[in-house]
């Protein structure tokens, strides 16, 4: 269960990440609130996955799903550079967190 909210942690720090690109520096209220709450619901979640989950496994692997899919997004929603470089480093990432996730015992 601490990984499935792990999972959620992560997609909901995503949202929060590229909800601020359309919060415009929060001056536009139902982005800047969706935004909000995504940034609450993402600490709560790891907050709750931490109860079992190692903090440094947990923190890692947080970062490492809201990193690697707000830089999808950003590819995918404003164009941003899908270069080899880029999308191998995004790659080698996303092994870090499979290698914590197999190197975690629970």
């Amino acid at each position: 269960m601490a990984w499935i909210l792990l999972l959620l942690a992560g997609l909901c720090e995503v949202a929060w990440a590229i909800g601020l690109k359309y919060t415009d520096g929060f001056t536009r209220p139902v982005p800047s609130l969706l935004t909000l709450a995504a940034m609450v619901a993402s600490v709560v979640l790891l907050a709750l996955a931490m109860k079992s989950l190692p903090v440094g496994t947990a923190y890692a692997v947080w970062v490492g799903i809201g990193a690697v899919g707000t830089a999808i997004f950003g590819i995918v929603l404003f164009a941003e550079p899908a270069s080899a470089g880029r999308l191998l480093s995004l790659a080698l990432i996303v092994a870090g967190i499979i290698g914590l996730k197999l190197a975690t015992p629970h």
